[in-house]
């Protein structure tokens, strides 16, 4: 039976989904994990949009309105994960029972080893059910205040709904003294902070692409970090990578054959 992990933040703009895309690529590309990524922000669905996804006909909308099958709206990504969208025009949420969310992911993971959700922000009803259907939850902040107190709200929900927390996920990290520290943000969530993943230029390119940064450039400071993660929750040893590998793409990307330009 599938792990089924939920990836939670209290506050949109934290990157959760860049976390959830690079962990579901990593895990299906680096360690043959069959993987499903499964987009639960029902009203601001981006997932298809962090992976270039643009026709996706059936999604988890279609589903939970009892108008098709999970399985219809399972779509294959070039890392090897599993996609399953969300619909991302406002008149597909009519009709939606985000309560019937546990039901459907459970059939899936009869047939998968990792089932990531990636939730909605906050405490909204997409997220309640986001938390329901998962068996351990996986909490994004950025290092500051304001994310992390909504994460302790997060925290105090998940604690009535008996699911496991994985720790925190501290995300841009920009190492100014103004920032919350590691030790801070454990002592205030009451969680471990299980990775630290520093703001990354190739996070930003990753997304204008339509790649997760971790295939785009896999030697990026937040890619490294990444796999890291990816690592940690799989329970799998992580060997970083030598400088001599990172060298070499460097100057494959740098003075690597390019385009000719039209005369």
């Amino acid at each position: 039976m599938a792990r089924i992990i939920g990836i939670i933040s209290g506050k949109g703009g934290v990157g959760k989904t860049t976390v959830a895309t690079n962990l579901a690529a990593i895990m299906a590309e680096d360690y043959n994990q069959d993987v499903f990524l499964v987009d639960c922000n029902f009203t601001t669905s981006h997932v298809s949009f962090y992976l270039g996804m643009y026709y996706c006909p059936v999604t988890l909308n279609d589903v939970l309105k009892g108008k098709a099958k999970i399985s219809q709206a399972v779509y294959p990504h070039q890392s090897g994960m599993k996609v399953v969208p969300a619909g991302v025009a406002s008149r597909t949420l009519k009709g939606v029972d985000y309560m019937f969310l546990k039901r459907h992911v459970k059939k899936l993971a009869k047939n998968a080893d990792i089932i990531l959700l990636d939730s909605a922000p906050g405490l909204s009803r997409e997220a309640f059910a986001t938390m329901k259907a998962s068996d351990e939850l996986l909490f994004v902040t950025l290092p500051n205040i304001p994310s992390t107190m909504d994460v302790i709200r997060c925290h105090e929900y998940s604690k009535k709904v008996k699911k496991k927390p994985l720790g925190v996920v501290v995300n841009m990290r920009h190492k100014r003294p103004y920032e919350l520290s590691k030790e801070e943000i454990e002592q205030l969530a009451e969680l471990p902070v299980i990775a630290e993943i520093p703001y990354d230029q190739y996070v930003h390119k990753s997304l204008a692409e339509k790649i997760p940064v971790s295939l785009l450039n896999p030697y990026s400071p937040a890619s490294n970090e990444f796999k890291k993660l990816a690592a940690h929750l799989l329970g799998a040893k992580y060997t970083p990578t030598g400088s001599i590998e990172r060298f070499n793409y460097w100057i494959k990307n740098v003075f690597g054959p390019r385009k000719k330009k039209k005369s």
